[in-house]
């Protein structure tokens, strides 16, 4: 006599319209080492950039005109350093990926990222797929190479 393993019966319907958590999927971002560091609610090519080093703006507080990104970094602290921008000094908190040490993400609070109103994802650092580096992860390199 056969095994009888469940009695449930699966029901569903392609007339239902998604619901808005369904179509609000999470977007999973990797280092280029292959590693996981972002996980978020937007694609990054469609965020904000920052003017002084063209780094993705995610905001990581509500106010008055704008709602947060919910998003959630699996990157280390790293420490504080001082950059010279034009005319001032910007301190960055930074993050780096936890298995290759490459440099992600800062902020200008100290951490965690939720201390800050912004968390800076830096260009061409993190891949939606997987094991691919980014088209822009070697911009401005060329520039840097003398023949």
């Amino acid at each position: 006599m056969p095994k009888v393993i469940s009695k449930s019966t699966i029901s569903s319907s392609n007339e239902v319209a998604a619901t808005q958590s369904a179509s609000a999927a999470l977007k999973t971002y990797y280092c280029l080492c292959g590693e996981f560091i972002l996980v978020i609610d937007k694609m990054l090519s469609n965020l904000p950039r920052r003017k002084t080093d063209d780094a993705i703006i995610l905001r990581s507080q509500d106010t008055t005109s704008a709602k947060a990104c919910i998003f959630k970094l699996n990157a280390k602290e790293s420490g504080a350093v001082l950059i010279d921008r034009e005319n001032r000094l910007e301190r960055q908190f930074r993050y780096n990926c936890p298995r290759c040490n490459l440099l992600v993400a800062y902020q200008n609070q100290k951490p965690p990222t939720r201390n800050a109103p912004f968390v800076y994802i830096l260009k061409g650092a993190l891949s939606l797929i997987q094991g691919q580096v980014p088209d822009d992860a070697f911009d401005g390199e060329e520039d840097m190479v003398t023949e």
